[in-house]
């Protein structure tokens, strides 16, 4: 267990935001904040002038360089880092971009401070999160326990999860209709006790039925 200080970065363009989850986080023994960026590029300005952090708080729309680039990036010159992405809304588009480029999960920026905290904790240990109020719970490695059981239709229909594909689209590309589909998505929710597309995403990506 973990007994030193988190080191964490926040990366957001909006400054009273990001200065308010700094001072929150400032609060938690557990986390020490090394830097804060408005953006991705000054982000990576800020890499090579301060300790590494372990967990980047980073915001998805930016000017300059996006959370998206700038996940793809810290992912590409260091791995070990894990990316916390921030979103506004619950948007699966945004976070499944996100995930796709190396973030091991998100939070709404709504959630509260000892939320964050948890979140923060959870992905530096386990590697990923998802946040707890849409998708049920954290997303862990299969471990000995092996998948669940999915029929031949709920893996496909998982791993078309993956793609930009709509549910509509999803449903053409397997020829079946939308019903059926939301029947594999509904009976697989329930199997991983998850709630949102970008949970299935992740868990397809951890556990290696997909890779970009």
């Amino acid at each position: 267990m973990q007994t030193d200080p988190i080191l964490i970065a926040i990366v957001d363009d909006h400054t009273l935001f990001r200065n308010g989850v700094a001072a929150l986080m400032g609060e938690f023994n557990e986390l020490k904040i090394v830097f804060e960026a408005e953006n991705g590029k000054q982000m990576l300005e800020m890499l090579s002038k301060q300790p590494l952090p372990q967990v980047i708080l980073m915001d998805i729309n930016m000017p300059i360089m996006d959370g998206y680039l700038a996940t793809k990036w810290v992912k590409e010159k260091y791995p070990q880092v894990k990316v916390l992405a921030l979103s506004m809304f619950e948007d699966d588009k945004a976070v499944i971009r996100m995930i796709k480029a190396g973030a091991g999960g998100y939070v709404l920026k709504e959630s509260k401070p000892r939320e964050l905290l948890e979140a923060i904790k959870a992905i530096n240990e386990k590697g990923s999160f998802i946040n707890e109020m849409v998708s049920g719970k954290l997303i862990r490695s299969v471990g000995a326990g092996g998948l669940p059981e999915f029929s031949r239709k709920e893996f496909e229909f998982l791993k078309l999860c993956c793609s930009e594909f709509t549910y509509k689209e999803i449903a053409d590309q397997m020829f079946v209709s939308p019903r059926t589909v939301d029947n594999y998505r509904e009976s697989l929710f329930q199997k991983l006790n998850l709630k949102t597309r970008a949970g299935l995403v992740l868990y397809a990506i951890q556990n290696e039925i997909f890779k970009f």
